[in-house]
């Protein structure tokens, strides 16, 4: 017992001269994050204070995650303890800043360094254990490449609108106006949704003063407007919309993928005689290694998260399926206009729903209308 622990208490040394690496090997990707100018004269007082809270909120997750995960690998208990209070902590951390309606890099940095310290154990520790071929190896470093490409891509930006979205769309009209169909529907606006005109209204957004079309909404968080906003996701700190939204949905569809397929390939690798289903829950003798009860506790870790990107998946593939925002549906509750179906998890508004084929068709078919004026927007991280 007394050489377990010492094994553990060096263990917790090697993590964290291991933080200390990974930390250095973070600042490049701070940059990305936070999107500095690059010319540091034009940084205001105000604007590099605001940048140095931006990386308090990233110090907990670099220091405390390896650290945490290796104390609950020491005991089943602990175990318990960490991963039962861990969901509420970053629950109760997300709802503080979601009151307070501020920007936070603490969950863009929470999932990417959990993605990477998952990875890293994966190469150091199940690797050298066998059991796991080279193909195998390749599809799991796949996975995490497209799952960055496809995060990137989604942070390029949500579709903002901009006041030139307008001026482009009464000029489209104003040249329309030979024909008497669209000539009528003029005076009332025109939506092109899929291949049928849909005449509908744009509004005046009463905090941006600028005109946006239908189903376009205002994030307080990021303080502008967003052709066909989603939602705020603090898991990529951006908004989903229009110009993203499929990028949003297939980087949870490629994370999840590469999740469940890591998770499965350590847990053959720990428990060969046992199942997989019922390797998660019983592995005799996984605790009397440390390097074992490391990377099982992390696959209760990866589980926990997977599952919370369950939810999130599934509940946009039902919104997809009835052509409904997130928004749309909060909007629909509170205005008590919605139906609620399958406990909850689908919202009918009948608003804009086409049909399941049509509703996916205009998803996968829909392109971002405005028009890209980057100097006149916000920088958002």
């Amino acid at each position: 017992m007394t050489l377990f622990v010492a094994v553990n208490v060096i263990s917790t040394r090697t993590d964290v001269v291991t933080v200390r690496t990974w930390t250095k090997s973070f600042a490049a990707l701070c940059r990305w994050l936070k999107e500095k100018p690059a010319p540091p004269g034009l940084q205001t007082p105000m604007f590099g204070a605001m940048i140095e809270n931006l990386e308090l909120s990233m110090v907990p997750v670099l220091l405390l995650l390896p650290l945490l995960l290796r104390v609950a690998s020491l005991h089943y208990l602990l175990g318990i303890v960490f991963l039962t209070a861990l969901p509420g902590l970053v629950l109760w951390y997300y709802y503080a800043t979601h009151k307070r309606k501020r920007r936070t890099l603490f969950f863009l940095t929470l999932a990417l360094y959990s993605l990477a310290y998952m990875y890293y154990l994966f190469i150091t520790e199940i690797l050298p254990r066998g059991g796991v071929s080279s193909l195998q190896a390749c599809a799991v470093t796949t996975g995490m490449i497209l799952t960055l490409a496809s995060l990137i891509h989604t942070k390029r930006g949500p579709g903002f609108v901009s006041a030139a979205l307008h001026e482009a769309h009464s000029h489209r009209m104003k040249t329309a106006e030979g024909s008497a169909h669209l000539s009528a529907a003029s005076s009332s606006g025109l939506l092109m949704t899929g291949t049928e005109p849909v005449p509908q209204k744009w509004s005046m957004c009463p905090v941006c003063k600028v005109m946006r079309p239908p189903r376009a909404g205002h994030c307080k968080t990021c303080g502008s407007c967003v052709q066909r906003l989603d939602h705020h996701c603090v898991w990529i700190n951006s908004c989903v919309g229009r110009a993203n939204h499929r990028s949003f949905l297939q980087t949870l569809c490629v994370f999840m993928l590469t999740s469940v397929y890591g998770i499965s390939l350590v847990l053959r690798s720990l428990c060969p005689q046992q199942h997989l289903m019922t390797a998660l829950f019983y592995c005799p003798g996984i605790y009397s290694q440390s390097s074992t009860a490391l990377c099982f506790t992390c696959c209760w870790y990866s589980s926990i998260i997977s599952a919370g990107l369950l939810y999130l998946l599934l509940s946009q593939v039902l919104n997809i399926s009835f052509n409904v925002t997130e928004r749309e549906v909060q909007l629909a509750l509170r205005n008590k206009r919605g139906q609620r179906h399958l406990w909850g998890l689908i919202v009918v508004t009948g608003e804009h729903s086409r049909g399941f084929c049509q509703n996916w068709v205009e998803f996968l078919t829909m392109a971002d209308a405005s028009v890209s004026l980057r100097s006149n927007l916000p920088s958002l991280v």
